[in-house]
């Protein structure tokens, strides 16, 4: 994906946020079981759906939770790039946005 491509679909996905699209924050997955499951359910989408991805990864556009998990710690984050390079996501987002498959 090209540059001016990732920035406009990361305006457009801070847009659905914003207004208010319901996302799945709880549960957190806990365990290592937990967290492949999600990741199964996720490869189960059709690839151009991005509200079924991102309702069902818990995306918010704000810190979450008492430790206010963000993307910026996310071990998945590419800080240069403002990326989620979690293969099941790989979509371009904010440092301060979250979504419950963080890992540190």
């Amino acid at each position: 994906m090209h540059t001016d491509e990732e920035n406009k679909l990361r305006v457009h996905i801070g847009e659905v946020l914003a207004n208010g699209l319901e996302t799945q924050l709880e549960p957190f997955p806990e365990t290592h079981k937990e967290f492949a499951e999600l990741l199964a359910d996720l490869r189960e989408l059709p690839k151009d759906d991005l509200n079924a991805k991102l309702v069902l990864s818990g995306f918010a556009d704000k810190p979450y939770g008492p430790d206010q998990m963000r993307c910026l710690e996310c071990m998945y984050y590419l800080v240069h790039r403002k990326w989620c390079d979690l293969p099941e996501l790989a979509v371009p987002v904010e440092p301060d946005w979250y979504c419950r498959l963080w890992r540190i």
